[in-house]
């Protein structure tokens, strides 16, 4: 039998984040814009805390919940019905800060994770992920910043392309090509740098799409993409991460985490859309009836119900591969090019079904449809994703004669 109940403490805990959620994140989203928001934050991280409610994914030990996979799924999916971010910061599960935590907890050394882990998982810093080139894009193959040893340090010259929340950060894990002579994914390692810093020079946080539809307090910065300038940039030769030659593993392990979690938010969002559309859909009539009744709308709201639904029995899988050490990789691809689409496709089809109405900002949803648009550029666009994934459906039946092991063959 397959079960899909969840288990009485993930059931505790996601009952306990939502409430947390509904009762003090939510009332707390009219504030954004009309008083600093990381004083908001503040405010909220200290009730979070006394909750008991922190850090979902960081084992006990360095102070967080300890949660498995599962758990932290459904978490996600709780906190990112915030759309402000304020139940990610609450909780200090906020990208980029999550995925390169983790990337601490399982490569750094005991004096690394002392240094940086301990204070990021307090909250009293934050960290940025500094990989992607403009000259590079998807190919982080391609980076062309580099490091060179000169005894105890390392001196780093390059560029960097959205670095996400640099801006407001105090370390930096910096990925830079140090043996251009090695295989091709072992030539780069992963650095970590304290900031503010001379050779690491915030030149823009780089303008982009929907932004200026954010509410913000006298044009405070609260988090933003930046483009950075790497000019001799000198680094402790102890604050090489992972080791030499680890950093593109090290990078495609973070992305990995930080796409489930893109997935976890995607599904709140696109239920919440979804949950407009059929309000509007009942609340308005046209030509004498309810838009409710009409077939092609019903059918609308059935093609964003089909896809929401196949987008969560995506993520259950993945964390229970997650759970179990498995080999996720062509799922993680698969779901991520999906979600991305299915959340683009059910806040559109809202904002279609609300009519004018939709194009304001008197709901979320044309906000919502600018921001939803990067899903299907960050951690890699969808081509590179599809294209992954077909290659390893050829390499499946070359291998086994079937495709099946590249398709969920190993769920039924």
């Amino acid at each position: 039998m397959i079960d899909f109940d969840l288990p009485e403490d993930v059931q505790a805990v996601r009952a306990k984040t939502a409430a947390f959620i509904d009762e003090v994140v939510l009332p707390a989203e009219s504030q954004v814009g009309t008083r600093p928001y990381f004083d908001i934050v503040a405010e909220l991280q200290g009730k979070a805390r006394a909750e008991g409610l922190w850090c979902p994914f960081v084992p006990r030990e360095w102070g967080g919940m300890g949660l498995g996979h599962l758990a932290n799924a459904v978490v996600q999916i709780e906190v990112g019905r915030s759309f402000s971010h304020l139940g990610a910061w609450a909780l200090n599960c906020m990208g980029p800060q999550d995925a390169t935590m983790v990337t601490l907890i399982e490569h750094g050394t005991q004096e690394q994770k002392e240094r940086y882990l301990r204070p990021l998982v307090d909250g009293k810093i934050r960290i940025c992920f500094s990989m992607t080139e403009r000259a590079a894009g998807a190919d982080a193959t391609g980076m062309r910043t580099t490091a060179v040893r000169e005894g105890d340090e390392w001196v780093l010259n390059g560029e960097k392309w959205f670095s996400s929340s640099a801006s407001i950060s105090q370390l930096a894990l910096v990925m830079a090509r140090t043996d251009p002579e090695a295989p091709r994914h072992q030539q780069f390692s992963t650095f970590l740098v304290e900031l503010p810093n001379p050779g690491f020079l915030i030149v823009r946080d780089i303008p982009v799409m929907g932004e200026n539809d954010t509410p913000r307090f006298e044009n405070e910065v609260v988090g933003g993409h930046a483009e950075v300038a790497i000019e001799n940039l000198r680094v402790s030769a102890k604050n090489l991460l992972g080791g030499l030659g680890e950093g593109f593993s090290m990078g495609q392990h973070r992305l990995g985490y930080g796409r489930l979690r893109h997935g976890m938010w995607a599904i709140a969002k696109a239920q919440a859309a979804l949950d407009l559309a059929a309000k509007r859909a009942l609340e308005r009539e046209t030509f004498g009836k309810p838009v409710a009744e009409r077939q092609g709308v019903q059918w609308m709201l059935a093609d964003c119900a089909t896809e929401l639904y196949l987008t969560r029995l995506m993520v259950l899988h993945i964390a229970y591969k997650m759970e179990k050490g498995l080999d996720l990789r062509q799922e993680n691809s698969i779901a991520k090019n999906y979600i991305a689409n299915m959340i683009h496709k059910v806040v559109d089809t809202s904002l279609q079904i609300h009519g004018s109405l939709g194009f304001t900002h008197d709901t979320p949803l044309a906000h919502w449809y600018q921001e939803v648009r990067a899903q299907r550029l960050v951690d890699g666009p969808d081509e590179v994703h599809r294209w992954k994934v077909g290659k390893n459906v050829l390499d499946a039946y070359r291998k086994h004669g079937s495709t099946a092991l590249a398709a969920g063959g190993d769920l039924v």
